[in-house]
């Protein structure tokens, strides 16, 4: 399976009219998992890398709720670089998939869904662990 077989983008549905607009996401409705952590990315310059691991347990759900980011993702053979700017996109990143945040718009907000908790021993800090 392929890397862009692995992590693809999620459109989500917008409901709106004159007031503004809005978007739902449902653990394992309009995801593919129940959702246990949610954390945000702000305020990071565009030179800064974020992200920098694999995990072993956790799946990802990242959305550019403002502004925009790129994503270069990783399985260890192949890379990926995917360009995150709509609201209402997310991009699936299963476990054992290396990624970096980067290239931050000014006003950059990016939302982190995640079906596992926190646990510093699940994560991989080293690409060449997993080739």
């Amino acid at each position: 399976m392929s890397l862009k077989d692995k992590c693809y983008l999620i459109n989500f549905k917008e409901f709106g009219d004159s007031r503004g607009k809005l978007v739902a996401i449902e653990g394992k409705k309009t995801i593919p998992f129940d959702i246990k952590r949610i954390f945000y990315i702000y305020d990071s310059d565009s030179n800064v890398i974020r992200g920098q691991h694999a995990n072993r347990k956790s799946n990802f759900i990242l959305i550019s709720i403002c502004g925009e980011c790129k994503i270069k993702l990783s399985d260890g053979k192949e890379e990926l670089i995917v360009y995150l700017d709509k609201r209402n996109v997310g991009l699936y990143i299963p476990k054992m998939i290396w990624k970096d945040m980067y290239d931050f718009s000014d006003n950059a907000v990016l939302l982190c869904l995640s079906d596992q908790e926190y646990l510093e021993d699940e994560y991989i800090r080293d690409i060449n662990k997993l080739k």
